[in-house]
């Protein structure tokens, strides 16, 4: 167990905050270099070559999505968008059509777009899950992070007793932030572990609590239904819990990504999703599948968080507007 600490709530927003915050985007631009690249790159040659708006430009165009993991479902969308723009503002220059793609892409990922509230309960539980590799317990620890920046205390519960690793560096993110880890013995029952942590934060009056759980099982046990049970237990020690279930997704999977949201999401009932390693060779596009994909409530499945870094600050609530001009920016840092 580790040392806890509670830091003091923030002032009003400083001049280093906004500084901080022109660093991001920075950073998210930079991130998104590959990812625009998959698309930016295309869509420009693309508009370069055609003098007009015709048919042949449409069909070029929604191969360009399609390649970018925007998803066929989301392509469709935005294709017979941007045909019912064109017509209602009579649009004729190839440029304007690429700033009516941006607007029509901010207007699919808006719904997304919905910041986490962790002050409307106490202790506000949040499990996670993901498939290994996702990059889930960095998540936790980044979470961790913001919380306490946030003026939050934090517990961490080490859900994922099947993998020793997983619990030791689970601990190591808790030592960083100083800030307890409960933990159970190798094998332990993961529901028990996640439920004494409840308990105790209840006790204690912690704010947050960040569960882990296993990402994958040893082959005698059903990953799903050993979630489902997990999900049982918080909710006896906290009828109203948990108060959130983030999946954490690694965008480099693309279109994969739709099948790991359906199947957990059905599940557990995925309240809100954490896209990380946009930084790496991922087709961000997949955000765009994503909002097109009603989750267990008829609604998208928000876009809690977005990484593009390694940093604890390249940890970054999503926002719509910030992503689409970060993805149709120029190298040389102007909006396209």
């Amino acid at each position: 167990m580790f040392g806890f600490l509670k830091s003091k709530p923030d002032p009003a927003p400083t001049g280093a905050e906004t500084a901080a915050r022109k660093g991001w985007l920075e950073r998210l631009k930079a991130g998104l270099t590959k990812t625009r690249r998959a698309l930016n790159t295309p869509v420009g040659e693309l508009f370069r070559r055609h003098a007009r708006i015709d048919e042949a430009l449409y069909e070029e165009l929604e191969e360009v999505l399609l390649t970018a993991d925007v998803g066929v479902e989301a392509t469709q969308h935005l294709i017979e968008a941007l045909r019912a723009r064109v017509r209602r503002d009579k649009l004729s220059e190839v440029g304007q059509l690429r700033e009516a793609l941006k607007a029509l892409m901010i207007e699919l990922l808006g719904p997304l777009e919905a910041p986490l509230d962790p002050a409307r309960a106490r202790p506000f539980v949040i499990m996670l899950a993901g498939v290994n590799g996702a990059g889930k317990t960095t998540t936790i620890g980044k979470l961790a992070w913001r919380f306490q920046l946030e003026g939050r205390s934090v517990l961490l519960a080490a859900g994922d007793t099947f993998r020793a690793a997983a619990r030791e560096q689970l601990a190591v993110w808790g030592e960083r932030n100083r800030v307890e880890v409960v933990t159970g013995s190798a094998g332990a029952d993961p529901a028990a572990v996640i439920f004494d942590a409840v308990q105790s934060a209840r006790a204690r009056g912690i704010d947050v609590v960040l569960a882990d759980t296993a990402g994958r099982l040893p082959t005698q046990l059903h990953l799903m239904e050993e979630l489902k049970k997990v999900r049982r237990v918080i909710q006896k020690a906290d009828p109203t819990a948990p108060h959130e279930v983030l999946l954490v997704l690694d965008a480099n999977t693309g279109q994969n990504a739709l099948a790991q949201v359906k199947a957990f999401d059905q599940a557990i009932q995925v309240t809100g999703l954490v896209l990380t390693k946009l930084d790496g060779t991922a087709k961000g596009g997949v955000i765009a599948a994503l909002a097109r994909r009603p989750g267990h409530d008829g609604r998208p499945i928000p876009v809690r968080y977005i990484g593009v870094g390694e940093g604890l600050e390249d940890l970054q609530p999503f926002r719509a507007r910030e992503f689409v001009e970060a993805l149709f920016a120029d190298d040389a840092g102007n909006g396209a």
